[in-house]
């Protein structure tokens, strides 16, 4: 029977399921992909039903390099950690490269340090692939290659081969991966990022999808070592509030013998990068002699905005970056979410357009709506960026509040959920309406309107 690339003209009733001896298709082994395949298996175990998983990754996340990255700048949050934990997943210390115990917020009118009540090591940092190019030891996991290994312990199958072409045959999918036959499945799982040419094949089906809207972001890594890293940035993430045009926000993130560099904007290109490298506040941080044009690695990656109104159809699914996704953080953790609960939708209401909508979409909205929030939260950082009296009022009151504990760090915990993803927006935002914090604000911006003075050291040692 001739294989086609026509959707099916008309929805099923909503009767469609997975049964014993069903067939799937995840194509893309990001987070996203190896969740969705783990929770998937793992629910029809529970269930009674036996599932074939065909996971499609072309990608080999054990070579250093573009062969075997995903484009991220790797920092995983401490709420996805203990998910993790608490779902079986344990990621070791070969995965996680370095604790994140502190961030350091620099600014053209000096720094500070912004630490957690009782130094909790709350961040982790990453390497999605196996580092960059020029990676002389192998000291540390593939972060994605440990969780696709995690999906393929619960029974998925790994294909180490691009899909070439999608399409229907008798209202179910197929797809012909490179060197092989076209093949029938139940349900296919798009997992693929942003970025990859994949989603073109599903734009041109009849099923509604557009790819999600996207900005670019900055990615350089330099190889500086451990020792040195220990020394000049120490465990402390970076994060930069500097008044460029076209920079949203910056960040240098220290890893085993990496530190990853990763900026956010308009229009973001490598002149933005250099100049941004150039500024009094990097050279600052980092190591004497240190030449911002000696990279190890780079890219210019998009990353996902705003997400598809329907990311799912008839036997159809799209979940991660090519779906819905937190805005600009914990893109991990939003895999991890949207992964398990298409995974549970798929499993126990069905695998209809119109079961996706019940049991599926509930949680892609709430993203969407969090998301909405988010935006508004980082207007306020965008604010802070482009006015001086502002970025010195932000450091008189994160400064203030390190000399005291618990709730009174009001601002210090909104910047660290802010730059961590760690809490939702909806509740970083509700933190921003505090009389608290908003008092404490209102008293920084006083102190500092008309103040001058030469800006501080920065603070960059743990």
């Amino acid at each position: 029977m001739p294989m086609t690339t026509t959707a099916p003209q008309t929805h099923a009733s909503g009767n469609l399921r997975l049964v014993d001896g069903s067939s799937v298709a995840v194509i893309g082994a990001g987070p996203a992909g190896s969740f969705f395949s783990y929770f998937v298996l793992q629910l029809c175990e529970r269930a009674g039903l036996a599932l074939e998983v065909d996971l499609y990754e072309s990608r080999d996340f054990l070579q250093p390099g573009p062969q075997g990255c995903n484009m991220c700048g790797g920092i995983i949050s401490e709420s996805l950690v203990q998910n993790l934990a608490v779902e079986g997943i344990n990621l070791p210390p070969s995965v996680v490269q370095r604790g994140i115990d502190s961030y350091v917020l620099h600014t053209d009118v000096g720094s500070a340090r912004i630490e957690l009540p009782l130094h909790e090591m709350r961040i982790g940092a990453v390497h999605r692939g196996a580092g960059p190019r020029d990676v002389a030891e192998r000291k540390w996991q593939s972060f994605d290659r440990y969780l696709l290994e995690q999906s393929l312990a619960r029974g998925a199958k790994h294909v180490a081969a691009r899909v070439e072409d999608v399409g229907w045959q008798n209202g179910r999918p197929w797809l012909k991966a490179r060197g092989a036959e076209a093949r029938l499945y139940d349900l296919m799982v798009v997992a693929t990022g942003v970025n990859s040419p994949t989603l073109k094949l599903f734009e041109k089906l009849d099923v509604g999808y557009r790819r999600p809207e996207t900005t670019k972001t900055l990615i350089w890594e330099y190889r500086l070592g451990e020792n040195v890293i220990s020394e000049s940035l120490g465990n402390s993430m970076h994060v930069f509030l500097l008044d460029l045009p076209r920079l949203e926000f910056a960040a240098l993130i220290p890893k085993g013998d990496y530190v990853t560099l990763c900026l956010l904007g308009e229009d973001i290109d490598s002149a933005l990068g250099d100049e941004f490298t150039g500024t009094p506040q990097v050279r600052a941080v980092m190591p004497p002699g240190w030449k911002a044009s000696e990279r190890s690695c780079q890219c210019l990656p998009r990353i996902n905005v705003k997400g598809v109104d329907q990311p799912y159809a008839d036997r159809l699914l799209f979940i991660g970056d090519c779906g819905i996704t937190r805005l600009y953080k914990d893109g991990i953790g939003a895999a991890y979410r949207t992964a398990k609960s298409a995974a549970r939708a798929a499993v126990f209401g069905g695998i209809s357009e119109a079961a996706f909508r019940r049991h599926y979409r509930p949680v892609c909205r709430t993203v969407a709506r969090d998301n909405v929030l988010g935006r508004i939260t980082f207007r306020f950082t965008r604010l802070v960026q482009h006015n001086r009296v502002l970025r010195k009022a932000l450091l008189r009151a994160v400064r203030a509040e390190q000399r005291q504990s618990g709730e009174a760090r009001r601002l210090s915990g909104i910047l660290w959920d802010m730059f961590s993803g760690t809490a939702p927006y909806r509740d970083i935002f509700g933190r921003m309406l505090h009389p608290g914090f908003l008092l404490r604000l209102a008293w920084a911006v006083a102190a500092s309107a008309g103040e001058e003075g030469p800006p501080l050291k920065a603070e960059v040692r743990s």
